[in-house]
């Protein structure tokens, strides 16, 4: 682990470690105000907006998206996190398409970045159910942008099933009484 303390290797200028600290914490009254006032499950709505489905098929889910400014990053490329956002959401759509009453719970998450879209290029967002079973989804993500036809991005989406009926099961002695989650003393 790195600390204050920790000695630059030769070669390398020094790190002010406030600097860093200060990119990552965000304190000042400008954030504050946005981000409590964010409604509960608000990032969906931001990513998905302007998201339209081609095609749907069991097990495959083609989507159009023109890149929007409030998803970039510096670069005015599509944000790294949207891009995985949008493997989160889309790839748990697709998992309903094969017959599932349930998405499950992401169980990993993994986004190759290959390429960039830029605000208002106009991408494709292909998914695929690669398995699903009784207890775990795998899907796969294609960003493919439509002015080149070149892979922007490929993500992997597993997401595990089976957490569904155990939480119907918890609920269900809960509600019944069977296990008094709150005794009194």
């Amino acid at each position: 682990m790195l600390t204050e303390k920790t000695p630059v290797p030769k070669g390398e200028r020094e790190m002010d470690l406030e600097w860093v600290k200060s990119l990552v914490e965000k304190d000042g009254d400008e954030y504050e105000l946005t981000v409590d006032s964010m409604p509960a499950k608000f990032i969906e709505p931001i990513v998905m907006q302007g998201l339209k489905i081609d095609h749907i098929e069991r097990g495959r889910i083609v989507c159009s998206f023109t890149v929007p400014p409030r998803l970039v990053n510096n670069e005015n490329s599509l944000h790294g996190g949207a891009t995985a956002a949008l493997v989160d959401i889309v790839g748990s759509a697709v998992i309903f398409t094969v017959g599932a009453t349930f998405t499950g719970v992401s169980v990993e998450i993994n986004v190759s970045y290959l390429g960039c879209a830029y605000v208002g290029e106009e991408i494709e967002i292909e998914c695929k159910a690669l398995r699903v079973g009784k207890a775990l989804a795998v899907v796969s993500v294609d960003f493919t942008s439509k002015i080149t036809g070149k892979l922007i991005a490929q993500g992997r989406h597993s997401k595990y099933l089976a957490v569904h009926r155990g939480i119907i099961w918890a609920i269900g002695i809960f509600t019944l009484g069977i296990v008094d989650i709150f005794p009194s003393t």
